[in-house]
């Protein structure tokens, strides 16, 4: 195989591909793994400053009601993450997979 045929537009068009899908595949699996490290260690509490006493009226059972709500929604947002980063996984790597066959195609035929 010559130079010339090696940089056709199709070849260029299927490295370019191969090549964006792969930088999608690596970013996508790095924020699963970040995503999944998150769910199986969550972020701490926040560190709260010091108030006064706070009043029998249930401003205690409030703050406790809001710190559960917060604890569901970062699980809910790193589920959503994960479930996400694994949608651009399923559509990034079969066509890197199928353009990556496609430049080895062309290299057999090239070859005969």
């Amino acid at each position: 195989m010559n130079a010339r045929s090696a940089w056709t537009p199709r070849n260029i068009y299927l490295y370019l591909v191969c090549l964006i899908t792969l930088v999608i595949t690596i970013f996508a699996l790095t924020n699963a793994v970040r995503s999944t490290v998150e769910l199986v260690y969550p972020e701490p509490p926040r560190i709260a400053v010091p108030r006064p006493p706070v009043e029998a009226n249930g401003d205690a059972a409030l703050e406790e009601e809001q710190a559960a709500f917060q604890r569901l929604w970062s699980r809910r947002q790193t589920i959503l993450s994960l479930v996400g980063n694994g949608a651009l996984l399923a559509v990034s790597v079969p066509l890197y997979v199928y353009h990556w066959r496609a430049i080895g195609r062309e290299r057999e035929a090239a070859r005969d």
